[in-house]
Order: C-alpha cells, then structure tokens, then sequence
C-alpha cells in the first residue's frame, strides 16, 4: 500500500510539474503566431510545453489572459496595452519586447499619397491607440494636419488641416485588408498585411520609420511574469536566432527590438 500510495503521489507530483511547465499563450497569426512556432522546439528541449492560440482580433487575447484562461499574449504594443488597462481595469504586464511592425498605408487605386483625390475615403483601425497611429502616420506625411498636442491617441477630432477634404473612417482593424479595394487609402497594421499578402516594404505609400515606438510585447499578468516557464519563453524570444529568422523571413517588415 505504501508503494502504491508513493506511486501515486509522484504521478500527481509529474502531473503537477507538467502543468506548471506549460503556457497557453495567445497570438495573432502574422507574425506572432510564427515566431512562437519557431521557438516551440527550443521550449520543449527546456522543458516546456507553448500551446499557440491564433485570435483574429485585439480585444479577446487580452481578455483571456486577465481571466486567467490564457497564460499569456504575444499581439500588442505598450500604448495598446496601457489604453486596455486603463479603459478595463486590468493590470498586464509587459516581460519582454521583441520587435517593430511598421506600420503602413495602403492604397490598391493610387501609386503614391500625391495622387488621393479630393474627398477621398479613408479607413484606419478603430481602437485608440492604433487609429492615433495612424492618424500621426498621415499627419507626418502631409495629408492631414492635428491639433498641437495630438498624440498616440489622437482622433478624427484632432485633424485641424485637411487640405483634400479626405473622409477617415474607422473600422475593426482586422477588416481593413479586406476593404482595402473599396477605399482610396487604409492604415493597415503590418499582421494584417502580411497576412493579405501585402509586402509593407515594396506595397506601402508611406511607412513608420525604423524608431517607432510600438515595439510588440510578450504580456502576462503580474501572478505569472516572473515563473520559469515564462522566463525561458522570454529568453527564446530575445535570442540571436529569433532575430536571425525575422530579419530572414520578413525582409524588413518585421524589425528585431532587441
């Protein structure tokens, strides 16, 4: 009976280990998703199990890590992530940056920002800081002018100069691909143009520069930053091999932060 009872309690011990060494981590699938599956191999060799969950929008993978019914997201920036806090009382944290998408406009009508008509429809992302993004994007490049002070989080109320009269409007931003034909211009984040195929390098008629600020983050929550597990997801995220297969495999639209 001993023997049993021992036996027992190293399985529910194994078990117990196991669990512990396993994250459940949420992504988008370009590029996110991708570099997970790349350091999975890596992970399992340390011990660990990573479980990729691919969500389509920017609101759920969030959600489902404060619940505790995820261990962890790899999808947003820091003033993605401060906005989400600050508007759901959550308290997220950041563990490590791991790159930049730069973020582009796109048109599939016009070769160049100089040829938009006058009036011409424009859509960018309807969350805060995305679509004050997108907004500085167009400000940088001319097309509009914002108020003084108009920052990360500008909206469409901040636009003080428009000299062609472009009508912006904003829509979930993993439908912005998809409309992309129907409009003159999209502000496009660059997971969802890689997914649609777009090559933000060669395909944007204007594009953030290499020190953008929105650097994309692994979050957990504040119970969990700091176990084993996510400290090696952290580590393998930051390696010379993650930033040897971003630079190889998406050419500049992807850029290491570390």
């Amino acid at each position: 009976m001993k023997k049993l009872l021992a036996a027992i309690a190293a399985v529910a011990a194994f078990s117990s280990a196991a669990q512990a060494d396993t994250l459940n981590v949420a992504a988008t699938a370009v590029p996110h998703a991708e570099i997970l599956e790349f350091v999975k191999p890596t992970l399992a060799a340390e011990g660990v199990e990573l479980n990729i969950k691919v969500f389509t929008d920017y609101v759920q993978p969030n959600v489902q890590v404060a619940e505790q019914r995820l261990d962890a997201n790899f999808f947003q920036h820091q003033p993605y992530l401060d906005e989400f806090n600050s508007s759901r009382g959550s308290d997220l944290i950041s563990v490590a940056g791991v790159h930049v998408e730069p973020f582009g406009a796109y048109s599939s009508k016009h070769k160049s920002l100089e040829q938009l008509p006058e009036g011409a429809q424009v859509v960018i992302p309807n969350d805060a800081t995305n679509g004050g993004r997108a907004l500085l994007l167009l400000a940088k490049t001319g097309v509009i002018g914002l108020k003084d002070g108009a920052g990360i989080t500008a909206t469409v109320k901040d636009i003080a100069e428009n000299p062609k009269g472009i009508k912006v409007r904003e829509l979930e931003a993993a439908t912005l691909p998809r409309v992309l034909n129907q409009v003159d211009l999209a502000l496009i984040n660059t997971n969802y143009a890689l997914e649609a195929g777009l090559n933000p390098t060669q395909d944007a008629l204007a594009i953030e520069g290499s020190d953008s600020p929105y650097v994309n983050i692994l979050v957990a929550r504040p119970d969990n930053q700091h176990s084993a597990a996510m400290h090696k997801l952290a580590k393998a995220l930051n390696s010379a091999e993650v930033k040897a297969f971003i630079n190889e495999k998406y050419q500049g639209a992807v850029v290491p932060a570390f």
